[in-house]
C-alpha cells in the first residue's frame, strides 16, 4: 500500500496531467496474489472477459477443481472444464500449461527470481499464454512496479477518456504515453483502472 501511496506522488510530479486523474480515480488497489499456478490459471479465465463473468467462471472452476493441481487437471474431463464455463481456447491453454508444470518447464513459484523479460518470455512460450496474461502475473503476483499492458483495453479507454483522445491509444502511440510513468507505470495502471471504473460507476474493473 505505501508502494501505491508513493508511486502516485511521484507520478503526479512525472506527469501534471495525472493530477486530475489521481482526483476523479479514488482508491487506487494494490490487489496482490500469491506467484501461483492457480493465480495464472485465474489470469487466463479473465482473458477478453469482462471482470464480473471472469469472476463467476472462476468461482466454479476453483470449487469444482483443485487448480493447484497440474497433474489432476492435465486429465480432468473435457467437457467437466467447459462445464464450469471455459471456452475450449482457454481450456487447450491451461492444459498446456499444466504439461509445461508436469514436464518441469514452469514453475510459478520461482519466477519472482528472474528478470522481467525473461517471466514474459518463460510464460509466453506456453500455448495460449500472450502477453497481456504474462503482464499481468507480473503485475499482480510478482508485483512489478514497472509494467504497463499495452493490449490492455480498459487501459486504453482510460487514457483515451483522460487525455481527450479521438480514439484509443494502441501499440507504440500508448506506449510512448506509458513510457513517461517509468518506473511506475504498474501504479499508473491501477490507477487507471480506477479510473476507469470510477467513470462507468463500477469501481470492480481490476483483470484479476
Amino acid at each position: 500500500r505505501d508502494d501505491i501511496d508513493e508511486g502516485l506522488m511521484a507520478l503526479q510530479a512525472m506527469d501534471p496531467r495525472l493530477i486530475a486523474i489521481v482526483a476523479e480515480a479514488g482508491e487506487v488497489p494494490l490487489r496482490r496474489r500469491e506467484a501461483n499456478l492457480s493465480n495464472l490459471f485465474r489470469i487466463v479465465v479473465s482473458q477478453q472477459l469482462s471482470v464480473q463473468s471472469a469472476a463467476s467462471i472462476w468461482q466454479r472452476f476453483n470449487s469444482s477443481f483443485d487448480t493447484h493441481n497440474a497433474k489432476a487437471l492435465l486429465v480432468a474431463d473435457e467437457k467437466a472444464l467447459r462445464g464450469v464455463g471455459l471456452s475450449r481456447p482457454k481450456v487447450k491453454t491451461i492444459r498446456a500449461i499444466c504439461e509445461a508444470v508436469f514436464e518441469d518447464r514452469l514453475d510459478c513459484r520461482t519466477l519472482s527470481a528472474l528478470s522481467r523479460e525473461d517471466v514474459v518470455e518463460k510464460l509466453t512460450s506456453v500455448h495460449g499464454v500472450g502477453p497481456w496474461t504474462a503482464e499481468i502475473f507480473l503485475l499482480f503476483c510478482i508485483g512489478d512496479a514497472d509494467i504497463f499492458p499495452l493490449g490492455d483495453i480498459a487501459l486504453q479507454q482510460a487514457v483515451m477518456d483522460g487525455w481527450g483522445l479521438s480514439e484509443r491509444p494502441k501499440g507504440d502511440a500508448l506506449k510512448a504515453i506509458s513510457d513517461q510513468w517509468s518506473p511506475w507505470r504498474g501504479v499508473a495502471a491501477r490507477l487507471l483502472w480506477a479510473y476507469y471504473g470510477k467513470k462507468r460507476e463500477n469501481k470492480n474493473v481490476l483483470p484479476v
